[in-house]
């Protein structure tokens, strides 16, 4: 069962690495290796006799037979993999009706996420409606969509069908290095668009009106919203209600930044998931506690054994909390394996712990085979298999807690390599923070949030109590846990290659093998290249570009052999997301990057100075230059003029604009910085227009000329005009535009003109990240990070 499962999954992950999914005429010969066994291999049985001492465990498959068995699984696993990927594709939205209004019928089919702009929602598109842009509407297929309502004053629930008149593009998002994939969240949700509901005026095709619908619509979803605004109500304004409404329904919504930041300094985040942990708590605590409570049960109990009877009242609760929390992919996974366990109870059948997670975990895979795209599956399932290997056979006479705190130890030195590979972030005192508050969380603020929100409905007095007493355990523990994250805000590592996972896991197998392995702190070796990885840096004299990707607007990186310049830092979309903290910081850690020397604010628009804030907090900066100060209130900062210049590295940087009377001039007041190095000049000019470029040319003409340029003003018609172009001849121009941009950037005209200038032109949009390595060989070839990293479920 185990190297079958393993091959089922590898087969599942061997067609993850595909930038296409493969076609039609591949299905039959890999089909033809699943019937390899029978074809090719002749059954080779090793037997042993059945004595009164031994069980005969049946035919066992030599090692030629074993493999090809494994290769068999392999094929079954990548075709069933392939098989789902091609249905979830088979639909969506056609390039033609991008940005186009079209009228569409559904349900509201998940908790709808509010901010300070409006709502976010999946809708359950039933049929598309027939208008001017598609006669036949029926034919488009657009399954699950994510629509975003720009009215704060807008609330709907979920199960309600509506008719919306919306704008949809195909799944697209920032691509970058470091970064969360965006795209490959979605197609593992199932969702086939994105887009926006348009405003009813103005539009020809129709109203945005509610229709009748069902009441047994999604009546999950409705008991869920329903739990949600009465915990909203009873809670009020209590700062710790986001930890309790995340722990009784996985809405994480209301929790804070703050909340979150110490959280994943202390390791204790994936308590606010409902997921394997807290559905494996409760739904042990249940059969614990049924099991005892049966012996009063009577006859009945003659008749149903205690174990059965607590087996199946602990699968029961574990549904009814899944189902608080929307039957989400985590919680699916976790009622997998907990059924795996209570089954074999009421089956009376013994099954060893390693046969069972097998088995969960090929359940889990034949369910949802998109399931590996999630770091959730890799480090629960992990954990797992990793406390079975360092608990079997080791029960110690030194009590629980002891025994608690090797499983704590267990967990924070088995995930290392999953922890590193993934996120590339350790919290050093999370054993000691986990040993604390998973009992604490587990066997009391759970359970007390759970009958509280189950008893909403029933009697408010006794759920206000029980959530009362939830929050005030919630307040006891935070002060520890915020204790623990000033102590140490967690270690951030660079990406490591992907071939350090294999010694990694061989060390961390090796540090938790049983007492009496030979010199076992040798583990730690295989960890090394993993902890020890650096990435490599330019040599003296080089420059390392990379023009990020962040959607509208601007965020670049300079990097020489021992310092960093940042360039902007993207736009701020809500009090929750920002990209300095969701893409410039992410890519610096894993570029191994830890500080940064000069971070530079062109100008004080939202799409360059957004993220600034959130970036300082996550990096220290040496020095913030701008031409608008007096928006970083949270630091000191210099004033960008021309004429300041230094040198790193063997490169030279020089503020060519703005002069003194220009700081005060919006987009025309941008900071513009040349970057010179042996292999040639780069441009950063954030946002100037015709005025500054006039000014530029007639001021730094000499200066100019370069071989990269990042385009002013995002390739719009007010910037690059005809005398800047030629003055600057760039051999290459980096647009940063976002996909299918409400401004219609770049510019044709302006793309002509740089085209007609003998100039290559790269944009984020449609590439990802731009990276430039401006080494010692002066042919320079921009890298794009959408070419090197896509996947099939990503979009042309």
């Amino acid at each position: 069962m185990e190297s079958r499962t393993i091959a089922f999954l590898l087969g599942i992950l061997l067609l993850q690495q595909f930038s296409q999914l493969p076609g039609e005429r591949w299905a039959l010969p890999i089909l033809l290796l699943v019937f390899l066994p029978r074809l090719f291999t002749r059954t080779r049985l090793h037997t042993e006799p059945c004595t009164k001492s031994s069980f005969y465990p049946g035919p066992r498959l030599g090692p030629a037979q074993a493999v090809v068995n494994s290769i068999a699984w392999l094929a079954i696993g990548f075709l069933w993999a392939w098989f789902r990927a091609s249905l979830l594709l088979s639909s969506g939205l056609p390039v033609e009706f991008e940005g186009k209004d079209i009228l569409i019928e559904g349900v509201v089919s998940e908790l709808p996420e509010a901010d300070e702009r409006g709502i976010r929602f999946v809708f359950e598109v039933e049929k598309v409606l027939p208008g001017d842009l598609h006669k036949d509407g029926q034919d488009l297929d657009l399954g699950r969509i994510r629509l975003s309502w720009y009215d704060r004053q807008r609330t709907i629930t979920p199960g309600e069908r509506w008719r919306f008149t919306v704008r949809l593009k195909r799944p697209w998002g920032m691509m970058n290095p470091g970064s969360f994939d965006y795209e490959g969240w979605l197609f593992q949700r199932g969702i086939r668009a994105t887009g926006y509901v348009r405003s009813s005026k103005g539009t020809n095709t129709g109203s945005n009106v509610r229709i009748a619908d069902s009441p047994l619509s999604y009546p999950v979803q409705k008991i869920r919203d329903s739990l949600r605004t009465r915990l909203a109500q009873t809670l009020t304004d209590n700062p710790f209600r986001g930890i309790i409404t995340a722990l009784a329904l996985g809405d994480r919504q209301a929790m804070t930044p703050r909340q979150w930041e110490v959280l994943i300094a202390t390791g204790t985040n994936h308590l606010m998931a409902i997921s394997g942990l807290h559905i494996g708590l409760v739904a042990g605590l249940v059969y614990l506690l049924v099991r005892w409570l049966w012996v009063f049960a009577g006859s009945l109990a003659l008749t149903v054994p205690a174990p059965k009877a607590g087996a199946f009242a602990a699968l029961l609760a574990a549904m009814v909390y899944a189902a608080l929390a929307g039957f989400s992919i985590p919680t699916q996974r976790a009622l997998v394996m907990i059924a795996v366990a209570m089954g074999a109870v009421l089956l009376q059948r013994h099954v060893l712990p390693r046969q069972g997670l097998a088995l969960a975990l090929l359940l889990v895979l034949l369910l949802d085979p998109l399931a590996v795209l999630a770091p959730g599956f890799w480090l629960s399932f992990a954990a797992v298999a990793v406390i079975l290997y360092g608990m079997a056979g080791r029960l110690s006479p030194r009590g629980i807690w002891w025994r608690w705190g090797r499983v704590q130890w267990l967990v924070a030195i088995g995930l290392l390599p999953f922890m590193l590979l993934l996120f590339g972030r350790v919290a050093p005192l999370s054993p000691l923070a986990n040993i604390i508050a998973v009992p604490w969380m587990g066997f009391l603020v759970v359970p007390l949030t759970l009958l509280g929100a189950l008893l909403l409905p029933l009697t408010e007095p006794v759920a206000n109590l029980l959530l009362t007493s939830a929050l005030w355990l919630v307040e006891l523990l935070w002060p520890l846990l915020e204790g623990l994250a000033d102590v140490s805000s967690g270690l951030q590592f660079p990406a490591p290659p992907l071939w350090a996972m294999l010694p990694g896991l061989i060390g961390m197998a090796w540090l938790l093998a049983p007492r009496g392995w030979p010199v076992r702190g040798l583990g730690i070796i295989g960890l090394l290249p993993m902890l020890l990885n650096s990435p490599a840096k330019p040599n003296a004299g080089e420059v390392w570009l990379t023009l990020l990707d962040v959607g509208q607007g601007l965020a670049t990186v300079v990097q020489t052999t021992n310092h960093v310049l940042v360039y902007d830092t993207g736009p701020r979309f809500s009090d929750s997301f920002d990209t300095g903290k969701a893409v410039v910081a992410p890519y610096l850690q894993h570029r191994g990057i830890g500080r940064i020397d000069t971070l530079v604010i062109s100008h004080g628009d939202n799409d360059h100075i957004g993220g600034a804030q959130s970036l300082s907090r996550a990096l220290p900066v040496e020095e913030i230059l701008t031409s608008v100060p007096g928006k970083i209130p949270w630091q000191r900062s210099t004033p960008c003029q021309r004429g300041q210049q230094w040198r790193w590295d063997g490169v030279d940087f020089e503020v060519l604009h703005p002069p003194s009377h220009y700081r005060s001039r919006g987009n025309d007041g941008s900071c513009v910085i040349r970057v010179s190095s042996r292999a040639g000049d780069v441009l950063l000019t954030g946002d100037i227009e015709a005025l500054s470029e006039l000014e530029l040319v007639l001021q730094e003409a000499d200066a100019l000329q370069t071989r990269i340029l990042i385009a002013p003003h995002h390739g719009s018609k007010t910037s690059s005009n005809e005398s800047f172009v030629t003055a600057v001849a760039p051999e290459y121009v980096l647009l940063p535009v976002g996909y299918r941009n409400r401004y219609g950037l770049p510019n044709a005209e302006v793309v002509s003109r740089y085209q007609k200038a003998g100039s290559r032109l790269l944009d984020t949009a449609s590439h990802g990240a731009i990276s430039v390595v401006m080494g010692s060989q002066h042919d320079i070839l921009p890298t794009t990070y959408r070419s090197f990293a896509r996947r099939y479920w990503h979009s042309d």
